[in-house]
């Protein structure tokens, strides 16, 4: 991304600082938490191995070997994100996100006694992300303002030389240049611009952020089974996305400031669409009757990026609202490659167990540009000196008692941030459960997942000798509702 503002974002995203935003980008379009039918959902995406389902058309192609029959399904979701705030204080906010999770079909098109007993097709959207969330951030703050970012960021810069935020943020007086600096230094409106220090604080403080989209995959596929013993798939996945993040953060306080400063507001806003091309391949190999063995390889996701992005400020010292000018940039983005691993065990007509593992080295992605010149090297080496590589975990086990199935699984998404950084810590957990009824041509499968994860996000940087760190830290619960409507035909 080609600007130089302050513009910190949440995900999938992840707030870890100004200069960075560009590595917030990076991860929120690389992780992958694959979305699916409700059996899928509910026995934590461990599908590696199994097959079988029309959701391994993104993760292992080779699950498509496994069809004996065409058949078509169809998963709606219902989405409950919760997200609490600590910031002086505690605050929550919630939001219900309906959508379509998955819709797929698949077609026997060869079908054999032995050798290459099947050939089959198949095509399915499914969810990769759901990015929705809405957050409140509200506290008293004794300590530091953004002013302090605007003042402190742009020291040495010349007044007239301001861009983007800093700039408007100037136009409204919330800043202003040091008396006797020559233009090149700053002060904020709780020191009256640097006449009367220090800084006298103690505002309220708040910040609603609302994120809105989705990465979702288009995944066209075929693969085959020989001889009930190898089964082999290849998926050329259409990926989307589509992201909007706004966020409005207030200032106010009661104090008798000589600079006459009652509030400002400041809002950012940006909006992502692109489309994503990506090749899967993958095996299932079946040694003995009750053990599954399964690979996958997954290139770069190569994606084409368009971006829209403004910001405006106003205060209770100016007359009008300033504003950003709306700017909008193209660029590429190449995600990690993955490599997937699976056993699944099959315990008779009883039910199975499965296990997935999951290599995926974030700091890989690159951004490149789409022909304007624009220099990205310094971004790709932020990249790889911020992230790192993670392993995923995902277990799952159902249990068949005649007609019914009952499902469970769990999930665990390895640290995707070097040590050190603001959210080295972060990772991620799911848990998840299920049930279904299959009849011979038709099935209803109902699944719960929740997704659990502890986040720090950095409202503004600052010199840490000079002020406490303005950050947040955010405890999220992503809970998924899903139900499958599913019908085999062409025995």
């Amino acid at each position: 991304m080609k600007k130089l503002s302050f513009v910190i974002v949440l995900m999938i995203s992840f707030s870890i600082g100004i200069f960075a935003q560009n590595v917030d980008d990076a991860l929120r379009y690389s992780q992958l938490f694959y979305g699916g039918t409700s059996r899928f959902m509910s026995m934590g995406g461990a599908f590696t191995a199994i097959g079988g389902d029309i959701s391994t058309l993104s993760q292992n192609p080779a699950g498509i070997g496994l069809f004996r029959s065409s058949e078509i399904t169809l998963t709606p979701q219902l989405a409950n994100i919760r997200t609490d705030a600590k910031f002086y204080g505690l605050s929550k906010d919630h939001l219900y996100n309906f959508n379509l999770n998955q819709a797929g079909i698949v077609s026997n098109l060869i079908s054999n006694e032995s050798g290459l007993i099947s050939l089959n097709f198949g095509y399915s959207f499914n969810k990769t992300n759901n990015l929705n969330q809405s957050i409140r951030i509200q506290g008293f703050n004794t300590n530091s303002s953004m002013a302090d970012y605007w003042a402190e960021s742009n020291d040495g810069t010349y007044y007239s030389n301001l861009l983007d935020d800093p700039g408007i943020a100037f136009d409204a007086w919330v800043i202003d240049t040091l008396t006797g600096s020559g233009g090149y230094s700053y002060g904020t409106v709780y020191s009256n611009y640097g006449d009367n220090p220090p800084s006298v604080y103690g505002q309220n403080m708040r910040r609603l952020i609302t994120n809105e989209g989705y990465t979702g995959e288009h995944a066209l596929s075929i693969g085959g089974n020989y001889n009930n013993k190898v089964y082999f798939g290849a998926t050329l996945g259409i990926s989307k996305l589509d992201y909007t993040s706004h966020y409005e953060h207030l200032e106010s306080t009661d104090a008798n400031l000589l600079s006459g400063f009652k509030n400002f507001v400041f809002t950012d806003h940006y909006e992502n669409t692109g489309t994503g091309y990506t090749i899967k391949l993958g095996a299932i190999i079946k040694p003995v009757e009750m053990l599954r063995i399964g690979i996958a390889f997954h290139s770069p996701t190569w994606y084409r990026i368009n971006e829209y992005f403004t910001q405006s400020i106003s205060s209770n010292l100016a007359s009008e609202v300033f504003r950003v000018d709306p700017q909008r940039f193209e660029y590429k983005l190449a995600t990690p490659f993955r490599f997937l691993a699976g056993a699944a065990l099959q315990i008779g007509k009883m039910g199975l167990v499965s296990a997935d593992y999951e290599f995926a080295d974030y700091s890989t992605a690159k951004f490149s540009n789409s022909g304007d010149s624009f220099d990205y090297s310094g971004k790709n080496q932020e990249i790889k000196d911020i992230l790192k590589a993670a392993h995923n975990i995902r277990v799952g086990g159902e249990l068949r008692l005649n007609k019914v199935y009952f499902r469970g699984g769990f999930g665990y998404y390895g640290k995707a941030f070097q040590s050190g950084e603001d959210n080295a810590n972060l990772d991620y957990t799911s848990l998840s459960a299920g049930i279904g009824i299959r009849e011979q041509k038709v099935s209803i499968d109902l699944g719960f997942t929740s997704y659990m994860y502890d986040q720090n996000y950095i409202l503004y940087p600052l010199d840490t000798n000079y002020y406490d760190p303005a950050t947040a830290g955010l405890s999220t619960r992503r809970n998924l509702f899903s139900l499958t409507l599913g019908y085999k035909f062409g025995y």
